[in-house]
C-alpha cells in the first residue's frame, strides 16, 4: 500500500519565513509550493524547487486568491474567468521555475478559500478544471474529498488525487469544516495521530458531528504553518509505516490506499 504525505511549503514572503520548509522536506514525500498570490514569491519558490529536487520530493502548484494579508483564507468574490486566468498564471510559474531548476511539477491543490469554494460549487469547479486541463492534462489534482472538484476534472479527463487533512474536521459530505467553527481545526497531536491511525486501519473518519464516513486517500497532509508541524510530520510518518504503508509521491504511486 501506497500513501503520499505532503504539506503545503513555501508560504514566507521577502525575508518572512513561515514554517520549517526544510525540516519537512526531510519528512514529506511531495510538497504543496505557494505561487506568490496568497503567500510566497519567485525566489522562495525556487529554493524549495531545488531544495525538494535534492530529496527526491514531488513539487506541485498551491494556488489560491490574491490575498497576502489574509493568507489567502478569505473569501473574495472574482468572475470565474478572471479566476481561472489567474490559476493558469500560478500554474505557469511554478512549472516555469521547477523546470529551470531541473525539476517538474507533478501536482496541483487549491488553497484556503478558494479550495473550499471549488470543492463546494460544481458551477466554480468547472471552469477552473478545464483551465488546467488546458494547461497540462497530465497535471494530478491534489484535492481533499470532493463532489463537485471529482465530477469537473472527470469531465476534462484528469486525476484526482484524494487528500486526507489531518488536522482539519470534515463535515458528512466530506467537506472541510470552515474554520470559524469550534474543532474546525484539531490541535492536539494525539488527535490527529489518531485519525491517521483509524483511516489506515479502516479507511474511515470521524466528521465534526461524530459520523463515521467512508475514505480512501491517496495523500496524508500536514499543514506546514502550525507550531510543531515538524514534529508532526514525523508522528504520522511513523505511523504510516507502522500501518505497513509507503510513503511515497503520487506521481510513482503503485498501490495506493
Amino acid at each position: 500500500m501506497d500513501i503520499d504525505l505532503n504539506a503545503d511549503l513555501g508560504e514566507g514572503y521577502g525575508p518572512w519565513r513561515m514554517g520549517e520548509d526544510e525540516a519537512l522536506l526531510d519528512v514529506v514525500s511531495s510538497a504543496n509550493v505557494a505561487c506568490g498570490f496568497h503567500a510566497g514569491d519567485p525566489l522562495i519558490m525556487e529554493r524549495t524547487a531545488r531544495a525538494a529536487l535534492t530529496r527526491g520530493v514531488d513539487v506541485g502548484a498551491h494556488v489560491g486568491f490574491p490575498d497576502r494579508q489574509g493568507f489567502g483564507r478569505r473569501v473574495m468574490q472574482i468572475d470565474p474567468a478572471e479566476l481561472a486566468a489567474m490559476v493558469v498564471y500560478q500554474l505557469g510559474a511554478l512549472a516555469g521555475i521547477a523546470r529551470a531548476a531541473g525539476h517538474r511539477m507533478t501536482h496541483m491543490s487549491f488553497h484556503g478559500a478558494l479550495g473550499n469554494m471549488a470543492a463546494a460549487d460544481a458551477t466554480l469547479a468547472a471552469p477552473l478544471l478545464r483551465a488546467i486541463a488546458a494547461f497540462d492534462p497530465t497535471l494530478t489534482i491534489s484535492s481533499s474529498s470532493s463532489r463537485a472538484i471529482e465530477g469537473a476534472a472527470a469531465d476534462c479527463g484528469m486525476r484526482v488525487a484524494t487528500t486526507f487533512l489531518a488536522d482539519r474536521a470534515i463535515d458528512d459530505e466530506g467537506l472541510l469544516v470552515p474554520r470559524k467553527l469550534p474543532g474546525a481545526v484539531i490541535h492536539a497531536p494525539e488527535a490527529v495521530l489518531a485519525r491517521v491511525r483509524l483511516l489506515l486501519a479502516e479507511g474511515q473518519v470521524v466528521t465534526h458531528s461524530g459520523r463515521r464516513l467512508a475514505l480512501k486517500p491517496h495523500s496524508i497532509l500536514v499543514h506546514g504553518d502550525t507550531p510543531g508541524a515538524v514534529a508532526l510530520a514525523r508522528a504520522v510518518r511513523q505511523a504510516v509505516e507502522q500501518a505497513g504503508a509507503r510513503v511515497v509521491p503520487i506521481s510513482r504511486q503503485v498501490n495506493p490506499c
